[in-house]
């Protein structure tokens, strides 16, 4: 499966992409990289505004939380 067309100008991916937090590695595994790609709230967002949300936006459409920052 190709990556997301958008994975090189993603603010999440280019901020958590080393991160080791398992849950920011399951977010990137599913939603830039994997099955659920067209599922991305990342994506629809920038398609409504026509602009990128904030780097700690989920796919999910939720906020990182401040734990995830390690």
């Amino acid at each position: 499966m190709p990556d997301c067309d958008l994975l090189e100008k993603c603010g999440f991916f280019a901020k958590y992409r080393d991160s080791l937090n398992l849950a920011c590695r399951g977010f990137i595994k599913s939603y830039c990289t994997g099955e659920k790609m067209d599922d991305c709230e990342r994506k629809r967002y920038r398609q409504q505004h026509g602009a990128p949300p904030v780097d700690e936006m989920l796919p999910t459409g939720q906020m990182v939380p401040s734990d995830y920052l390690s």
